[in-house]
């Protein structure tokens, strides 16, 4: 069994967990309920990843175990997330990259995957020359988790995110990329010695949304 990680690629929309691939709702216009899947359009989901890519660079990273996903996470500068605008705390610079998504399986969730994810997010942005990144943060813990497209404030400042725009429901968390070691970390070894199943079982369910 292998671990590995790896910049998003087309076709791993395709390989995502139920839902996640073709999930529209950071990417659309219109304000919408703050739940995972709340706007669908596998293509338009396509076609945002090429363009992004295209004009910007990789947006995410993703952890495999063998061909299986352990989990994602997708990022890019917030105006390619139409949705962040329509939040009260919304960011003041749309040109600073803003972490969309963060889903783990199930049989992966609290071994500190969702961490390595995020550093190896940061550590793409940082080797890049980006300065900081943005995060909404979920003040309160939603009903259903696994439907939430926000991250977890505890989550984020764990993680070292601070408070750029306070809002009670849906605070804006920022960090300044430079401030952390990030080079020096082998990823790919803390990975692999994550403690949880080794294998993950074939097209998990939609509730493979959101643990960290």
């Amino acid at each position: 069994m292998t671990r590995r990680l790896r910049a998003l690629t087309l076709a791993d929309l395709e390989r995502l967990p139920t839902g996640c691939g073709s999930c529209a709702f950071w990417e659309s216009e219109k304000r919408l309920e703050r739940r995972c899947a709340s706007a669908s359009d596998a293509e338009g989901m396509r076609e945002w990843y090429l363009r992004v890519t295209g004009e910007w660079g990789d947006c995410g990273r993703v952890a495999y175990e063998d061909d299986e996903v352990l989990g994602f996470i997708k990022y890019a500068p917030s105006g390619y997330f139409p949705q962040a605008a329509t939040f009260a705390a919304r960011p003041l610079d749309q040109s600073v990259p803003l972490l969309a998504c963060l889903h783990i399986a199930p049989e992966a969730r609290h071994r500190g995957l969702g961490s390595v994810l995020l550093r190896a997010a940061l550590r793409d942005l940082a080797g890049r020359g980006e300065r900081r990144v943005e995060a909404f943060a979920a003040a309160h813990k939603a009903a259903v988790l696994d439907e939430s497209p926000v991250l977890g404030l505890e989550f984020l400042l764990r993680n070292g995110f601070t408070v750029s725009r306070p809002d009670p429901e849906y605070p804006l968390l920022k960090l300044d990329v430079r401030s952390l070691a990030l080079f020096t970390e082998n990823l790919e070894s803390v990975l692999e010695s994550l403690k949880f199943p080794l294998r993950v079982p074939k097209r998990a369910p939609a509730s493979w949304m959101n643990g960290r």
